[in-house]
């Protein structure tokens, strides 16, 4: 269990005793896609290092309307959870498999000593956590001010696979950016005017992937 340490930025430098302590603790987990590893009012137990597959951490206003706030990939800690260990409170939003996902949780008690033993264990959360917090500060920033035109374009390049499809409803994409279905697709409606993209079931296909990355880019 000790190798799957290496594969975390930051902690390849661990203190002897404390990479033997965190690997004595931690516990392989497997989970399925569309599982639900914490949702709001939920107590963290364990922090999850994720080895394989994607975590979709998403927030839920009280109208119903959700927005997603980061990802967790593999080499990734999700430092949510970080904050609701080190604060000792709930946790305030959702994470779900959006794929299968194999990693390794370590429980509170070890998180916990871990912090307090290793300054190279401290270091790694607590850069993690800040650059979480600059990325959640640009989401913020793009919902507050950016055009949603343009946010739907930068995120339709971002989320094509390499057939240039984006397998996600109308639903899944205002989720994204955190508007209203209807917003996303009307502009849909108007991108597929300008032949940029072409409508498929549960889908959008990319027809102009250049045309639509240039307005993306505000060129």
């Amino acid at each position: 269990m000790g190798s799957w340490i290496d594969r975390f930025e930051g902690l390849q430098a661990l203190e002897p005793a404390p990479r033997d302590h965190l690997a004595a603790a931690a516990r392989e987990v497997v989970l399925p896609a569309g599982h639900v590893l914490f949702a709001p009012g939920k107590t963290p137990d364990a922090m999850l290092f994720v080895l394989g597959g994607t975590v979709r951490v998403q927030q839920v206003g009280e109208t119903g309307r959700e927005i997603v706030l980061y990802r967790i990939e593999p080499g990734q800690s999700c430092v949510l959870t970080t904050a609701c260990l080190l604060a000792d409170e709930d946790y305030p939003a959702e994470g779900l498999a959006e794929t299968e996902i194999q990693g390794v949780a370590v429980p509170r008690g070890a998180f916990d000593a871990m912090i307090a033993e290793s300054a190279v264990f401290r270091r790694f959360v607590f850069t993690a956590y800040a650059r979480r917090i600059t990325d959640l500060l640009t989401v913020i920033q793009e919902v507050a001010f950016a055009r949603v035109d343009i946010r739907l374009a930068q995120r339709l390049c971002q989320l094509a696979d390499p057939d240039g499809v984006v397998r996600l409803t109308h639903h899944q994409l205002a989720t994204e950016l955190g508007t209203a279905r209807e917003v996303v697709s009307r502009q849909l409606h108007e991108f597929q005017r300008r032949g940029w993209v072409a409508a498929a079931r549960g889908a959008v296909a990319l027809a102009d992937r250049p045309a639509l990355a240039a307005f993306a880019e505000g060129r």
